[in-house]
């Protein structure tokens, strides 16, 4: 099997996985409980959270909040902050903040959708002609889920603090944390990252918060989290997370060079004559969304599924819909839309498996072309 679908998932981390099965077997107590290995396990928790805190954030001006999703996260950071006036984001967001904008427009606020361009990155101009002094909230994703198109959050956080400086601003880290350098700035008040995108387990995540902001939580109960996230800690989860994360982060520009390299040579080795490129040159190289110019995207997936290329059809989350609307949001029509192709890298990923994998893809792409003339 050749793996290509990592910006949906990735593998965990077996170094990572083993280092925190203690807290599976032996260690498995409660981090609140008040007897002695209770304790042990809160203390293990907070040294965790301000490891990961401290890779991309200063941990005395920023708290991290555990969660068990990038959508949780995001979910929090929307339903907490844009409670009056409007919300503004792009058009190029995650479902996880497309969806509850939706949600929010039936609770009274008014969403607003800045454009974004061919590349996906978000129409800087537009997102701030719509900012005035009622916006509540502004979200930008960092790194686009389906192009890999990278948006510049904090000139763009700065920018909207300057227009209005009670706004919020959130940005969807998920795939960019472990993947590009970057540190939070003052301006940027939160921050939502997924573990199981850089080797992490699925069902532990973090929203990344300026201490000087006020956040609500989305889930109430025993108070945990410092009262912002009630629910028993994801023990597990967070070990293995922060073990992940800094492995991740050790290797961070090594990585990124690698997948610069396999980036390249997809785009070099697919047949010009069925493939157009969609993702920008200078956008995550985790990421290379493709269009099979009048092919299914999805006939195109299962075939590679066949012969053994995992590929993806745009965002996981969204696959159930046959157009994605990010990419018609680019202005490409339903044709291009149609054919589309995600193929996603992780350090995993090796040359011999970029040849492979090129090689069937086109293989693939051939053979259904043929069909359909």
């Amino acid at each position: 099997m050749i793996y290509l679908d990592n910006a949906a998932t990735t593998r965990p981390d077996g170094e990572a996985v083993a280092s925190a099965a203690q807290f599976l077997e032996d260690d498995f107590f409660n981090p609140s409980a008040l007897y002695k290995a209770g304790f042990a396990a809160h203390k293990r928790v907070e040294a965790a959270r301000k490891n990961i805190l401290s890779l991309i954030a200063d941990p005395a001006k920023f708290d991290l909040v555990f969660t068990s999703c990038g959508s949780e996260s995001d979910n929090q950071a929307l339903f907490s902050c844009a409670r009056r006036g409007n919300f503004v984001t792009t058009e190029g967001e995650h479902a996880a903040i497309f969806s509850s904008a939706e949600e929010l427009k039936k609770r009274g606020v008014e969403v607003r959708f800045a454009k974004i361009g061919p590349d996906g990155t978000v129409d800087c101009d537009d997102l701030l002609r719509l900012v005035d002094d009622k916006t509540s909230l502004v979200s930008v994703i960092h790194v686009g889920n389906e192009t890999g198109a990278v948006n510049d959050i904090a000139s763009i956080a700065a920018s909207v603090k300057k227009k209005n400086p009670r706004a919020f601003f959130h940005s969807d880290g998920v795939q960019a944390f472990g993947k590009l350098p970057f540190r939070l700035t003052a301006d940027i008040d939160f921050y939502s990252v997924s573990a199981h995108k850089i080797g992490g387990v699925r069902g532990i995540a973090g929203l990344f918060r300026n201490r000087n902001k006020n956040l609500f939580p989305l889930i109430c109960g025993g108070g945990q989290e410092g009262g912002l996230r009630s629910g028993t800690e994801n023990t597990f989860g967070i070990m293995q997370f922060e073990a992940a994360a800094r492995k991740k982060f050790s290797r961070l520009i090594p990585d990124l060079e690698r997948m610069r390299f396999y980036n390249d040579y997809f785009c070099g080795a697919l047949d010009k004559e069925i493939f157009q490129i969609l993702s920008p040159e200078n956008g995550s190289p985790y990421i290379l969304s493709v269009s099979a110019k009048g092919l299914r995207g999805e006939v195109l997936q299962h075939m590679a599924d066949d012969r053994g290329v995992l590929i993806g059809t745009g965002s996981a989350c969204s696959s159930r819909h046959r157009y994605s609307r990010v990419i018609l949001a680019c202005g490409y029509g339903e044709k291009i839309a149609d054919g589309v192709i995600r193929i996603s890298f992780s350090p995993e990923t090796t040359e011999e498996e970029c040849k492979e994998g090129a090689a069937l893809i086109n293989e693939c792409a051939r053979e259904l072309a043929k069909r359909m003339n």
